[in-house]
């Protein structure tokens, strides 16, 4: 009988173990978040449309109503500052509600709801939350919005977004690329224009510099070719680079991918095979449409990849710069 109880208390203090390694990822990252004065923050992993999508029957859909899985934010990420007690936006996406209180709840309460927002482009995921700062919903007032010049123009131009500017909601602000915006003395922001449908606005990607380290948000992309930069070398220049990952391979969807062009996650990883560990280390896949396996907790196709030492970026992941 005492022989029985041993064996027991060793599997269950073995599998224990086991089930604790996620948490220590948690701890870590829940560490630097305290530690570091400046980090970003993943507050959202989704394509555009979110996940679950609207309307979908689809098996990747069906595995959240079953609660496999847990809903995904669109795409989005947040640049905390604690020594100037100041939050940024990357992105004004459908989930602002949520994403603009976890921002206050777990990192900074300084009495705003944003100290300032940068727009990549105009594709529903990335500048719709706008509307929620409007006079239906919170009224704000002269809440810096940063967005390259056709993007302005746009938002200008076309109601119901014309409101918030004319209303004084937001201050918009005219982005250069490749210009530096201080935003105080240890933090800056560049915006880089990349290739990208281009029916309402230009889009740009940004490098993000703090103190010590720097990182890459390139969330929406054609193909890495199309691009007069070199993905790889850029991806070096950085600590952290998180990258358009929409969808995982051609045949994902069913209809002609080559009309929503994104590089493919086996595109990028393809193109970085020759590089090292520590380059690959660097890459964060992100923006993950509903269909492609790599938006859920676990799949193999994510365990496989993340051998080679590419890492695929989760809501609540914090990163000291």
């Amino acid at each position: 009988m005492k022989r029985f109880q041993y064996l027991c208390l060793i599997f269950i203090t073995t599998v224990f173990s086991c089930s604790q390694k996620p948490t220590e990822n948690i701890t870590k990252n829940d560490s630097e978040k305290v530690k570091a004065e400046q980090y970003i923050t993943v507050l959202g992993i989704a394509q555009d449309a979110g996940f679950p999508q609207i309307n979908c029957e689809k098996k990747c859909c069906n595995a959240y109503y079953k609660g496999e899985e847990s809903k995904k934010f669109v795409s989005c990420l947040g640049l905390v500052d604690k020594a100037s007690n100041q939050k940024w936006l990357f992105d004004a996406t459908p989930d602002i509600i949520a994403q603009t209180q976890i921002l206050k709840k777990e990192h900074i309460d300084n009495d705003k709801i944003i100290d300032g927002i940068f727009l990549t482009h105009a594709h529903i995921g990335h500048y719709t939350g706008l509307i929620y700062l409007g006079k239906e919903a919170l009224g704000s007032k002269d809440i810096p919005i940063y967005a390259m010049p056709n993007m302005r123009s746009f938002l200008e131009s076309n109601g119901p977004w014309s409101q918030l500017v004319t209303l004084n909601n937001i201050n918009l602000k005219t982005l250069k690329n490749d210009s530096v915006i201080a935003l105080n003395n240890s933090l800056k922001v560049i915006p880089i224009l990349v290739p990208h449908r281009e029916e309402y606005s230009e889009t740009v990607g940004y490098i993000i510099k703090g103190k010590q380290k720097s990182a890459l948000f390139i969330p929406d992309i054609d193909k890495w070719e199309r691009w007069d930069r070199n993905i790889i070398e850029e991806v070096k220049k950085v600590d952290y680079a998180f990258l358009d990952a929409s969808f995982f391979r051609d045949g994902e969807l069913e209809r002609d991918m080559s009309k929503i062009p994104h590089p493919f996650t086996t595109e990028t990883t393809t193109l970085f095979e020759n590089e090292t560990f520590e380059t690959k280390n660097k890459i964060h896949f992100i923006h993950f449409n509903h269909t492609n396996p790599a938006i859920k907790e676990n799949h193999h196709l994510k365990d496989s990849l993340q051998k080679l030492g590419f890492k695929f970026a989760k809501e609540g992941d914090n990163f000291g710069l």
